[in-house]
């Protein structure tokens, strides 16, 4: 169940998204001149677009995806072409209906169902993964725990999402948000740390089963954001066993087009080292500028 934090915060995120937001989403989601600033959180999002679907099998003939957050639609579309059956939601009817407009011809076994509503919404359905692209950055630690666990009890390969990671300048930029009136502002992103969400994270039994796979940062001029992939390691324990771990040891199982860890992510991740509080990567590894921006895919 949601708690009313949650729920009173994605009241405010569909009046931004789908009120106060729209002309600029429908530009920056599109192929129309931004500016340099937008232009930079576009670059971004297109990165971290990237990045999720490089973690996701590159056939997903027969798998169910549920794309939590899908704005205009470009990430369900690419997993559409895989294969994949996509229920793609978001809070925002303008955005969907965005979605639906621009939503070119799939062929082959592919589709997108667009929905309106509640990404927890239990009458969604069981999923093979879950991709939540920047739609819990503006959320609390606890209240990311617990959709994590809600998307997670119901999936059966991988959760990828993306979180706000907490650096000095993020949270001067959340803090002095603060100031501004709420009318001329969106809804503040909450920047997270790794070791703080992963304490609210094994506090969740839905979570047991899974492991933190792995995490990559993108940093594009006003664009910050954190990707992380948590995989399903085991069935969901029995009272009294297990917490959230690093993937490994016995029991563990790849998920599909994953492949194991370090093949994925290049060295093995305990739950001890600190990937949300790292510096940012390199330019090569899509490193940019030091700013930050909250938006969604």
């Amino acid at each position: 169940m949601a708690s009313a934090s949650y729920e009173s915060r994605r009241g405010e995120l569909t009046t931004y998204f789908d009120r106060t937001a729209v002309e600029a989403w429908s530009r920056l989601t599109s192929d129309a001149p931004v500016s340099r600033i937008r232009a930079t959180v576009r670059a971004g999002r297109d990165a971290m677009r990237a990045t999720l679907l490089s973690w996701l099998p590159t056939d997903m003939t027969g798998l169910r995806l549920l794309d939590a957050g899908c704005g205009t639609g470009a990430l369900s579309v690419e997993a559409a072409r895989r294969g994949a059956e996509v229920v793609a939601i978001d809070v925002s009817p303008t955005l969907v209906d965005l979605a639906r407009e621009r939503l070119p011809a799939i062929p082959g076994p592919g589709g997108i169902d667009f929905r309106v509503g509640d990404m927890l919404d239990p009458g969604l359905g069981r999923f093979d993964h879950v991709v939540a692209m920047d739609s819990l950055i503006h959320y609390r630690a606890a209240d990311i725990a617990r959709a994590l666990a809600v998307l997670g009890a119901r999936t059966d390969g991988s959760v990828l999402f993306t979180v706000a990671p907490r650096t000095a300048l993020l949270t001067v930029m959340h803090a002095a948000g603060k100031f501004f009136p709420r009318g001329d502002r969106s809804p503040a992103i909450v920047p997270v740390t790794e070791g703080g969400l992963r304490r609210r994270m094994s506090s969740e039994r839905a979570l047991d089963g899974f492991a933190w796979a792995g995490s990559h940062r993108i940093n594009s001029g006003f664009y910050l954001s954190n990707a992380i992939a948590l995989t399903r390691s085991s069935p969901p324990p029995s009272a009294g066993e297990g917490t959230l771990r690093s993937r490994g040891g016995e029991g563990q199982r790849d998920v599909a087009g994953l492949g194991s860890e370090r093949d994925l992510f290049g060295t093995v991740a305990p739950l001890s080292r600190p990937l949300l509080t790292q510096g940012p990567p390199s330019p090569a590894e899509g490193g940019g500028g030091a700013a930050a921006t909250g938006v969604r895919s």
